[in-house]
């Protein structure tokens, strides 16, 4: 098995008027703040520009006691949001600017992403906001492209993402890219999130929730299925373990998911064979068994058409980075 990933340091933005959900986010995601269920992936500190007593847009004060010199020893950047019709100060800039080119990933959550765009580090690329917003951040700079299809960017040095809970997705994204798809499902299984959420075709983050303890057929029906992914699973099978008829199962599986069995079963079995090609060193082969695609050739064209990259390559990856 790889090494488990340093401790990274990550340094979260605080200002005057900050939502303390979008504060929240990051350093409930890669701290585990507040979750008994979980552990830190990194070390996070929460920083300002002027350190000391901040009023939150809730209404109630926040303390922070770190300035930006926080921003020049951390690995990560995040920006959880910034205030609407405010530019950001030049020492802001200059901050983001510095840490960046230094080698440190930025994150721009939601209207974080005003930030990024006003640095200059995301000139000619593409970028993603709240999609409120999505327009005005266009009219103000045109240097970046505006995406609203999807729920986050990965450039690598910079990642961006939509409004809201879209941040929770990204930041979980960047947690299983470093630490791995087992600790990111056993953050995501803390947060009870919801099955998945696609920002495109090639782009999702497998969260499943925590197995029922009965009582919700749809629940029970996944639970059931993900004890059974090696195997061939028929509609019709899957669909009287929980006792309803196939038109029914699949009515309400779409109703609670917003996706049909099929495609939820893959997402699951792809989410399966990337924990096996990133945990040990199941052959290609095994794993497609394993993971209930029956044949590596099989695997290997879900895995480019949805990933990417093949099943070699994302364990290749995914073990370089664990390395570093």
């Amino acid at each position: 098995m790889p090494d488990a990933a340093p401790l990274r340091c990550v340094a979260v933005l605080a200002f005057e008027g900050i939502s303390p959900f979008h504060l929240s986010v990051p350093t409930l995601v890669f701290a585990a703040a507040g979750l008994d269920s979980a552990d830190p992936l990194y070390d996070v500190v929460v920083c300002a520009e002027e350190p000391g007593s901040l009023m939150s847009g809730a209404g109630y004060r926040i303390a922070v006691d770190a300035g930006l010199e926080a921003f020049a020893s951390a690995d990560m950047i995040v920006l959880p949001s910034w205030r609407q019709g405010r530019a950001p100060s030049g020492a802001l800039l200059d901050a983001v600017r510095a840490a960046h080119a230094r080698g440190a990933r930025i994150v721009g959550l939601c209207l974080g992403g005003f930030v990024v765009a006003a640095s200059g580090i995301a000139d000619d690329r593409e970028v993603v906001t709240h999609w409120a917003a999505a327009d005005r951040l266009a009219a103000e700079h045109p240097a970046v492209h505006v995406r609203r299809d999807v729920l986050w960017l990965d450039h690598g040095d910079v990642i961006t993402s939509a409004g809201v809970a879209a941040a929770l997705d990204c930041c979980l994204h960047i947690a299983r890219l470093d630490h791995g798809a087992a600790a990111a499902n056993t953050l995501a299984r803390a947060l009870v999130l919801a099955p998945h959420r696609s920002g495109s075709q090639a782009q999702y983050i497998p969260v499943p929730l925590a197995d029922p303890v009965g009582g919700e057929p749809i629940e029970e029906a996944m639970a059931w299925a993900r004890a059974r992914l090696a195997e061939p699973l028929e509609l019709d099978t899957w669909a009287a373990a929980v006792h309803l008829s196939r038109r029914t199962f699949t009515r309400r599986f779409r109703e609670r998911t917003a996706t049909s069995p099929q495609q939820w079963l893959l997402t699951q079995r792809l989410d399966h064979a990337r924990l096996l090609l990133e945990t040990d060193d199941t052959p290609v082969e095994l794993v497609a068994e394993q993971s209930g695609f029956g044949s590596a050739v099989t695997l290997r064209h879900h895995f480019a058409r949805r990933l990417g990259v093949s099943p070699a390559a994302h364990r290749a990856q995914f073990r370089g980075r664990a390395h570093v």
